[in-house]
């Protein structure tokens, strides 16, 4: 019998029941008088198999899932050895995982996320130790020289950022982590937080180091309150074992962190806005320049990165940038950590190099549409992402490649669709999206997302298509150039794709207004 079981503390296998599966766990350990316990680990990402029950043997961890509490008495009783019908095998030869490249999410499902012990026996804190014997201009260049670009979005290289905040003189400098991960399907950010946030706070700890910062903060959204709370007893027990705090791991270097939980505005993930609400005003975008790197928060030099590419710099510094940078393609380098979702049948976590194709990322790894039928369309990037046919799907995960295609890879959410779905009535969405979630303060995206809403709704209705597409073309192309931010700015890139590759579906309100 295991000494450990395993049962994610995640909030997506909560909502399938974990917390119940683990309770039952708990009673038959108790009512068999074993001598065992249950680990809350975080998620695997195969969110299609939660609640995974993961036991501890010999041979390594077996996985059951999806598990219900009624499943727990007949697992026990088979002695995790027998064939039982939720036994999976070994975790970790399951196609889905064994085929990843996992380095940012190498711990995530494997620990304890509170144990800082369980960490550093995985890897952790190497790259932190490492770091307090280097100079900061040489962990600067070891960031720049891994090929890291943000994983927010924008694919900016990270180390740039660092080096113009390193440069910068100021008496008082921060490291601000964007946790206010509101794209659609997109979940990466709150699995590290509530899986492996040690990682994340490691490599904060290491931008302090490197540009010279004492003080960050975390800004997660409002919608991720476990989330929150798992965060911030990581932070407690972080400071505790002097990961964080004055003279951190016993060096010179002091960093501490704190934990702010956002208001539910989409705007707060562009970095500006992000920066007004830390500071308690209103979520709306500044204008640049000054950049957040010259003066950010309060007006202070500010690193300013997300979550993913926060905790990726723990496994370079602990493996060297040359490793790191031997991953991917191009000027794509490292791992991707892609979040696949909508109608597909195996939704979760992929953690890659850069390079895989869409078709590889849909079908062997999402294994299709959850409904079974054709897949039509998918959206990569967030509500903002563009709306890509089949005929695109060999397109390699690349930033400069999905760009030239009139694509962006984002935060790495997939979104699958499949042949019911009325790409018109996405294109309105994008629309009304922006509408609501816009700060107001230009005029391109407050009244523009307006029009553009009240111009499908014709379009769809079947009133003078062609004049009304024409005009949406017209209207999206003053957004994107005209824009303060890449809310409204990015707006077009679903609107105007959807209308490339999808034309009959605005040509059917034509039909029906024809018909009538």
């Amino acid at each position: 019998m295991s000494d450990r079981i395993f049962v994610p503390c995640d909030a997506a296998a909560q909502s399938m029941g974990a917390n119940a599966v683990a309770a039952a766990v708990q009673a038959e350990i108790e009512s068999r008088g074993l001598d065992a316990s249950v680990v809350r680990n975080g998620s695997r990402g195969l969110l299609w198999l939660e609640p995974l029950l993961e036991v501890e043997t010999p041979a390594g961890r077996i996985g059951y899932g999806p598990v219900t509490p009624a499943d727990v008495k007949s697992i026990f009783a088979a002695g995790f050895a027998a064939a039982h019908p939720r036994k999976l095998g070994k975790v970790d030869d399951i196609p889905y995982l064994a085929k990843q490249q996992r380095l940012t999410f190498a711990r995530c499902g494997i620990t304890d996320p509170l144990s800082p012990t369980a960490y550093a026996s995985q890897g952790g804190l190497k790259g932190l130790r490492r770091a307090l014997d280097m100079a900061p201009t040489a962990i600067v260049q070891e960031v720049i020289d891994s090929g890291l670009r943000g994983r927010g979005g924008a694919g900016f290289p990270t180390g740039i950022k660092w080096r113009t905040v390193l440069q910068t003189e100021s008496p008082q400098k921060y490291i601000v982590c964007n946790a206010d991960e509101g794209d659609s399907g997109t979940f990466s950010d709150r699995m590290l937080m509530e899986g492996d946030p040690f990682a994340l706070i490691e490599g904060m700890a290491i931008a302090g180091i490197a540009t010279g910062a004492n003080k960050g903060y975390v800004y997660i959204r409002s919608e991720y309150p476990d989330a929150f709370r798992q965060f911030n007893r990581a932070i407690e027990i972080a400071r505790k074992a002097k990961i964080l705090g004055r003279g951190i791991l016993g060096s010179q270097h002091d960093f501490d962190l704190e934990a702010r939980l956002g208001a539910g505005a989409y705007i707060c993930g562009e970095e500006t806005s992000l920066l007004e609400s830390l500071e308690g005003k209103r979520g709306q975008i500044r204008f640049k320049p000054p950049l957040p790197a010259i003066a950010g928060l309060f007006g202070k030099p500010t690193v300013v990165n997300n979550v993913i590419s926060l905790a990726t710099v723990p496994s370079i510094l602990a493996d060297g940038a040359a490793y790191y940078r031997d991953f991917g393609m191009g000027r794509s380098r490292g791992t991707m950590p892609l979040q696949l979702a909508g109608n597909v049948k195996h939704g979760g976590l992929v953690e890659r190099a850069f390079g895989l194709t869409l078709r590889e990322i849909v079908e062997e790894f999402g294994g299709g549409t959850y409904s079974g039928r054709p897949v039509r369309a998918v959206q990569v990037g967030g509500p903002l992402g563009a709306y890509w046919p089949t005929s695109l799907f060999d397109v390699p995960l690349d930033y400069e490649a999905f760009a030239a295609k009139g694509g962006m890879i984002g935060h790495g959410g997939v979104v699958v669709f499949d042949d019911t779905v009325d790409l018109a009535k996405q294109a309105r969405f994008a629309f009304h999206f922006c509408a609501i979630e816009s700060c107001g303060k230009c005029t391109p995206c407050r009244i523009g997302a307006r029009r553009g809403a009240e111009t499908m709704e014709k379009i769809m209705r079947g009133e003078r298509v062609v004049e009304n597409t024409e005009l949406v073309r017209d209207l999206c192309e003053t957004m994107r150039d005209g824009s303060l931010c890449a809310l409204g700015g990015l707006t077009p890139m679903p609107v105007v794709s959807a209308m490339e590759h999808f034309p009959e579906d605005f040509d059917r309100g034509a039909v029906r207004a024809a018909a009538e």
